[in-house]
């Protein structure tokens, strides 16, 4: 199912209701950058909650992911893994729900939509077996609330720099190529101009601050523990590299 296909249907449900303001739960490639075209396209209160990345798995001291085993696969037809190794590493990868654990699509979008401001601190990178993730999620349906309130809308968040934003804290984590591709989908539903050179000049100028799979050495849950996005996005605003001017969901 394509991320317009998500859109429209998230649209087509939303108009015949006639609500207030959305809540939006995704946690994948499309769902999730079709729910913010969405909440661009209906223009009103919205707020959007990340269903939470996956724990890493474990063998042997190393740290797990879906791609650990692709590699593993690889490894055995290369005669490089036995066949009991492979078996563990299958078995192990995925030890429970939420998205893929390294900085791969769901968690790389989850923190570009967090940069955005569409969705509350630090919630894109918890676990989503995790009570935060709970308590997050609670906290979001409140900051719905104030924002019909406040009368703040998906367009007055979305916005060219709240876009260069979500570009800047992509480039500084190593994420998804696919965040371009979303993000010009995102910028073009919201009539704002916004074209893949932006993401070379943005890149250009940004730092690579996280050591993430399936490139480096650590998952989404270790960014957390580290900090979360806030603390990227702080680095990076004492970097002059952000703009600190933005509204969020949650108001500030």
């Amino acid at each position: 199912v394509s991320r317009e296909v998500i859109a429209d249907s998230i649209e087509t449900v939303c108009r015949g209701q006639s609500l207030d303001g959305v809540i939006a739960i995704g946690g994948c490639d499309k769902n999730m950058p079709g729910a913010v075209i969405a909440m661009v396209r209906l223009n009103i209160p919205s707020i959007f909650v990340y269903g939470g990345t996956i724990k890493p798995g474990h063998y042997h001291g190393q740290d797990l992911t879906v791609v650990s085993v692709f590699e593993a696969v690889g490894q055995l037809g290369g005669g490089k893994l036995s066949r009991d190794d492979f078996n563990c590493i299958e078995r192990f990868a995925c030890p429970g729900s939420g998205s893929c654990g390294g900085m791969f699509t769901a968690n790389t979008m989850s923190s570009a939509i967090e940069a955005m401001g569409l969705s509350l601190p630090y919630s894109s990178t918890m676990a989503s077996e995790d009570e935060e993730k709970a308590k997050s999620a609670e906290e979001s349906g409140r900051a719905l609330i104030e924002l019909i309130r406040r009368k703040l809308f998906a367009r007055d968040i979305v916005t060219r720099k709240s876009l260069e934003n979500a570009i800047t804290v992509v480039q500084a984590i190593g994420g998804s190529t696919n965040a371009v591709l979303h993000l010009l989908a995102i910028a073009h539903t919201a009539d704002i101009r916004l074209s893949i050179d932006d993401f070379e000049t943005i890149g250009n100028k940004v730092p690579h601050l996280a050591d993430l799979k399936p490139s480096g050495r650590y998952v989404a849950t270790d960014l957390h523990r580290a900090g979360g996005i806030p603390l990227v996005m702080k680095m990076l605003l004492k970097a002059g590299l952000l703009h600190g001017d933005c509204i969020t969901v949650t108001g500030k």
